[in-house]
């Protein structure tokens, strides 16, 4: 199996591509700012549903809010572990 590039798809292709991708950083993002943000928020009134669907509101702006640090953290991963290979 190859990708666009025709390089072979391997695990540690997959690592790399992950690792230096924008958008698995502003998916990490919005994770832990939802877990952080989102516990005190809730009220106790708040059912299953409406705790999960403020789990995800909150997780999505979370995740649009964080695409100036999800591009710092993977341009320096990028140039730490690519070095002059860019």
């Amino acid at each position: 199996m190859n990708n666009r590039s025709g390089r072979p798809i391997t695990p540690a292709y997959l690592i790399f591509f992950v690792l230096f991708s924008i958008e698995t950083w502003r998916i990490l993002f919005g994770f832990i700012i939802s877990i952080m943000l989102t516990p005190r928020i809730i009220t106790t009134d708040i059912s299953i549903m409406g705790r999960s669907m403020l789990y995800v509101m909150v997780a999505s702006i979370g995740w649009a809010v964080s695409e100036k640090p999800a591009k710092w953290i993977s341009a320096g991963f990028k140039k730490i572990i690519l070095k002059d290979r860019l």
